[in-house]
């Protein structure tokens, strides 16, 4: 099951439509976007905080307008139906936010060549209090998402195959930081750095490991950042 399809599914289950929804979280001019959305024309919708509140409305998680999966375990719950016993996670309950693996083939139309990548974390199941008291200054939880850390440029703060959350609402690097970016198609996790210059501000890449040199982000680069680095776990072997 779709987005799209769950949505239009809980709309007729809660007798509501894109005009009395809109009304119902006290966001008029949402109406537009849930019709787009309702009809298909748009296949997911826009993360902000009026599909946060339509979904809180219509009792789903807001990630399963975005996964195909969530989205069938979700119609299942609502339904009072029995979730797959072969899935990772037997139910959802209201308080639980779940946080997908980063699509990096979704960006760009070969994907992305993420260098040295050990495998990769599907998705993490937390609840609101865990995420309140774990992870900081972010744009929404709907917008977070995990990126499996790659290569040993960034040790020690992380190590390859480690997780790293990402918030992906944060789309410019206009403050200091470790963020998740392409130049062409490879992808990077670096801290981004400017540095002011006769010639106005430069964008500096740097690693945390000494070994790699860091590099200059120029106006002619093919360069898009995919989000903000939140969080990072860094795993040792004992």
């Amino acid at each position: 099951m779709d987005g799209v399809t769950l949505f239009n599914n809980l709309l007729t289950k809660r007798g509501l439509n894109p005009n009395s929804l809109a009304a119902a979280i006290k966001r008029p001019t949402a109406q537009s976007g849930f019709y787009r959305f309702r009809k298909g024309i748009i296949k997911q919708p826009r993360k902000d905080a009026s599909i946060e509140l339509a979904a809180k409305r219509l009792g789903v998680n807001v990630l399963a307008f975005y996964d195909e999966e969530l989205a069938e375990r979700e119609w299942a719950r609502v339904e009072g139906k029995k979730s797959n016993p072969s899935s990772v996670v037997s139910a959802l309950v209201d308080d639980e936010i779940r946080i997908p693996q980063f699509n990096t083939g979704g960006k760009m139309g070969h994907g992305l060549v993420l260098r040295d990548q050990p495998g990769v974390i599907r998705e993490w199941a937390v609840n609101s209090e865990w995420l309140r008291h774990n992870v900081h200054r972010i744009t929404s939880p709907s917008n977070l998402a995990i990126v499996t850390g790659f290569g040993d440029s960034m040790k020690p703060l992380f190590n390859s195959g480690d997780p790293l959350l990402v918030d992906l609402g944060r789309h410019r690097a206009d403050v200091d930081g470790i963020y998740f970016f392409r130049v062409g198609d490879e992808g990077f996790i670096k801290r981004l750095q400017r540095i002011p210059t006769a010639k106005g501000m430069v964008l500096r890449a740097k690693s945390e490991n000494p070994h790699y040199d860091p590099f200059d982000i120029t106006q002619d680069m093919d360069f898009e950042v995919f989000g903000w680095v939140v969080k990072a776990w860094c795993g040792e072997d004992f």
